[in-house]
């Protein structure tokens, strides 16, 4: 995984609440057992017509908006427990995603797949979807090592919570296994006493 410390980006805004995992990767994409390729069936659904072409008026078609973070409406990520959704939302290149409220299963595949999940209060994120609207190249600061998201335009700032064990992973590019390698020394020492 790459490393995340801060993410400077603008968003990409979907106001849509209850997303729940069907919608972020539909069913019929759940077969494969690599990630490769699932960024391209993102809201696969929403963003394609039957024949496959784009829908002109979903976000993710519009050149309007373009980012390293999602901005989604509340309870993201809801549904089946199906790691697929965490590994679209990463292919597609988000690394990281705000909403008032995540599932636990999606907050926790997210994090284990490199995407860092941003909770935030619903008056903090109306006023990150106002100015969204208001200028499509706002910039929004994603602080982990101070846990802090910031709107550029406002300089409204808010603090997240996020396990620590999960935190150092990002901060480090680490998935379990390179946790547990990096602390090789360290349990080997442990194991002799």
């Amino acid at each position: 995984m790459e490393k995340l410390t801060v993410v400077e980006s603008s968003c990409i805004p979907l106001p849509i609440e209850n997303v729940d995992t069907d919608q972020i990767i539909p069913a019929r994409f759940l077969k494969a057992t690599s990630k490769d390729g699932f960024g391209d069936n993102l809201f696969c659904d929403w963003r394609y017509d039957k024949e496959g072409n784009p829908i002109k008026d979903f976000v993710l078609n519009d050149d309007t908006y373009s980012g390293d973070i999602l901005v989604a409406g509340k309870n993201f990520g809801s549904g089946s427990s199906r790691e697929h959704a965490a590994w679209a939302v990463a292919g597609y290149g988000f690394k990281v995603v705000v909403s008032s409220f995540f599932a636990d299963i999606f907050r926790n595949n997210s994090l284990n797949n490199g995407v860092l999940p941003v909770t935030v209060s619903e008056g903090f994120l109306a006023e990150l979807f106002a100015e969204i609207k208001k200028d499509a190249k706002v910039t929004v600061r994603v602080d982990l090592p101070a846990q802090t998201i910031t709107i550029s335009s406002t300089a409204s700032t808010e603090s997240f919570e996020i396990n620590g064990y999960k935190k150092e992973c990002l901060i480090n590019g680490f998935d379990d296994i390179d946790f547990l390698l990096d602390n090789k020394e360290a349990i080997e020492k442990w194991e002799e006493k």
